[in-house]
């Protein structure tokens, strides 16, 4: 057994207010810049950035290979770079994504850009007002699917996590929040989550984060990997049914397949003898199928299996 000497928790930096505004104002200058153009000019510039990315951000290309060399162990190499480089493409269209839509997608016009599948029994639970969780993962544009709900005024919460730099953050939060979709900060959420849930609301996550040593670990890809269990807890302590969607990109065009490919409900964990971990084992299984058939769109980039169970520590 290896000796294992604890390491010390780095500082974060203190932001500079003054560099932060400079950031924003570059952010908004930019915005304005990207308007002289139409989306899909953007979007094919975007590819071009997430190539130069994929090329010269070494250390996220590798962590990037390693994932999905481990998550798809029967693909060529060539398989693995150019899923590996589409990831990173889809990453920065992700970026003129949240920039465009609210300037695109209205009442009136959002068939133009999105088409619908297996979603019809989801939309009428939200109708219902008896409170949801709607689970997705670090896919495509996951953001549309709130701005979505949002728009036709569904009761609708979103948890995220605000940003470093709050000149920026709350611009964003103000781009999300045009539509009627409401922001709950991620931290300090776990009371506010349960009050809101209680109104009947719709609450929406983003599901596919390492919750460090102290998360459930559930098969992900082959792989035990580090899993939240406040969604689950807040499920099964309330009755509340869980639905698991996505949103894919068709082509490189600003236009989405949404879809729902899971919805669990209370009476398929009442009967479990651990049902959190049973109803955390089961969304994360629903986020791998949709992943699994576009991998492309994944954002193999982010550690999602960077703390290791005890046990496989051990045997170290």
């Amino acid at each position: 057994m290896a000796d294992f000497v604890p390491r010390k928790k780095r500082k974060r930096k203190k932001h500079n207010p003054f560099l932060d505004w400079l950031a924003y104002i570059a952010l908004r200058v930019l915005v304005v810049f990207l308007y002289l153009f139409d989306v899909e000019t953007n979007l094919n510039t975007a590819c071009f950035l997430g190539r130069g990315l994929w090329k010269h951000y070494h250390r996220g290309r590798k962590r990037a290979l390693d994932n999905l060399r481990a998550s798809f162990p029967e693909k060529s190499e060539q398989w693995l770079r150019q899923t590996g480089q589409r990831s990173f493409e889809h990453i920065v269209m992700l970026a003129v994504d949240v920039l465009f839509t609210p300037r695109l997608v209205k009442k009136y016009n959002w068939r133009n850009y999105s088409r619908y599948k297996t979603v019809e029994r989801a939309k009428w639970l939200m109708q219902e007002g008896r409170g949801l969780l709607m689970i997705t993962g670090h896919y495509s544009n996951f953001e549309i699917m709130g701005y979505l709900m949002g728009l036709f005024g569904f009761n609708v919460y979103s948890v995220a996590r605000p940003l470093d730099n709050k000149f920026i953050n709350k611009y964003l939060y103000e781009v999300r929040r045009r539509a009627g979709q409401r922001i709950i900060d991620k931290k300090g959420a776990t009371e506010l989550m349960a009050k809101v849930s209680s109104t009947g609301a719709t609450l929406c996550f983003i599901a596919d984060q390492d919750a460090g040593k102290k998360g459930l670990f559930v098969d992900f890809f082959g792989r035990k990997a580090s899993t939240y269990k406040s969604i689950g807890l807040l499920a099964v302590t309330n009755n509340i049914p869980i639905v698991v969607g996505y949103s894919r990109r068709v082509g490189n065009r600003f236009y989405f397949e949404i879809g729902v490919n899971r919805i669990i409900f209370p009476e398929e964990w009442a009967e479990k003898d651990k049902p959190v971990e049973w109803v955390t084992a089961e969304y994360t299984k629903s986020i791998e199928k949709f992943v699994r058939e576009d991998p492309s769109q994944y954002w193999w980039l982010h550690r999602r299996w960077k703390h290791r169970p005890k046990e496989e520590v051990r045997k170290l």
